[in-house]
């Protein structure tokens, strides 16, 4: 494998096999014990949405369509809290003036299941997937990716390295 330095989000490089290999000794994000996700629909009020996160200390939501619980985007907290300060929105607007959409036309994206190693989650969030930029948490999905299974975080990430001993 190669050994070109990639990002790892604190201003330091690591190399990519060995690294990651000493880093997650074949850890997936099932190791990561990430919560069940927490969906809201497009028509809830956001301050339902805020106490919803608030109550459960989630940073993003995901948004489910009413009627198929297709995934259509989700709720970055700390982006709702500065669009309610910069009142862009209020809390009495639905989810939908707030949340980000999904873009499905010509967009590939990376599913992560509870099977993905965390080399490939770590990689994810350092934009490594279709050179996309990097990304603040993962949707987890099932193989098929019809259900939400949960959301994994860069900080999920970071505590599971920070408690697994070396």
């Amino acid at each position: 494998m190669a050994s070109a330095p990639l990002p790892n989000g604190e201003g330091k490089t690591h190399t990519t096999s060995t690294s990651w290999a000493a880093k997650y000794r074949g850890a997936t994000v099932e190791d990561l014990d990430p919560p069940s996700a927490l969906s809201v629909k497009p028509t809830d009020p956001i301050s339902t949405a805020l106490m919803s996160a608030y109550e459960r200390d989630y940073t993003h939501l995901t948004v489910v369509s009413e009627d198929t619980r297709a995934l259509l985007g989700y709720l970055s907290i700390p982006r709702l809290r500065q669009s309610l300060k910069e009142e862009t929105v209020r809390e009495a607007d639905s989810v939908e003036a707030a949340m980000q959409k999904f873009r499905r036309k010509g967009k590939i994206y990376k599913v992560i299941t509870m099977n993905t190693p965390l080399e490939e989650l770590e990689s994810f969030f350092n934009g490594g997937v279709n050179g996309s930029g990097p990304q603040d948490f993962a949707v987890v999905t099932d193989d098929s990716r019809r259900f939400v299974l949960g959301v994994a975080t860069k900080g999920d990430l970071a505590e599971f390295v920070k408690r697994r001993p070396a």
